[in-house]
């Protein structure tokens, strides 16, 4: 799984001009599958995020999570996180799970973020999505599951 987090002040996805998913301060995450990816790496991504330490205490420091801020997830599907611009012009698809491998799993990162009793809001799996923000900081992270600890 990839992720690319930022951090927001606002965040909403709408679909056919209508809002399906908004957010207050918290995460907007773009959330990319893999062939390889289960259980193992909804856990340790999902905990991660969860567990960032990048809104500012009383003293101006990146020392908060989610958790103590109340903050809240906007998490949006996003294969082309696996795309390959290598070679040519036009990006590879080939290493983003296809969607019966990718919705489920999708759908279990949501569950598990939910678990966390942390609000946790979506986007429409496969729809075309116009997703608006208010960068805060800015603060933009890339997480990839292929580095966490084995």
């Amino acid at each position: 799984m990839r992720a690319v987090i930022q951090r927001v002040k606002y965040s909403s996805v709408s679909v056919d001009g209508k809002i399906v998913g908004k957010i207050n301060q918290g995460f907007m995450v773009l959330l990319g599958i893999t062939h390889t990816d289960g259980d193992k790496e909804i856990n340790w991504l999902s905990k991660k995020i969860k567990d960032l330490r990048v809104f500012e205490d009383e003293n101006g420091k990146m020392n908060l999570g989610l958790e103590e801020i109340g903050g809240e997830l906007l998490i949006i599907s996003q294969f082309t996180l696996y795309g390959d611009c290598i070679k040519g012009r036009r990006p590879g698809f080939v290493d983003a799970a296809r969607p019966e491998i990718a919705k489920p799993l999708y759908e279990k990162f949501l569950e598990k973020c939910k678990s966390y009793g942390i609000k946790t809001e979506a986007g429409i799996f496969g729809a075309d999505m116009k997703v608006e923000i208010l960068n805060d900081g800015p603060v933009t992270l890339i997480i990839d599951t292929i580095n966490m600890p084995k």
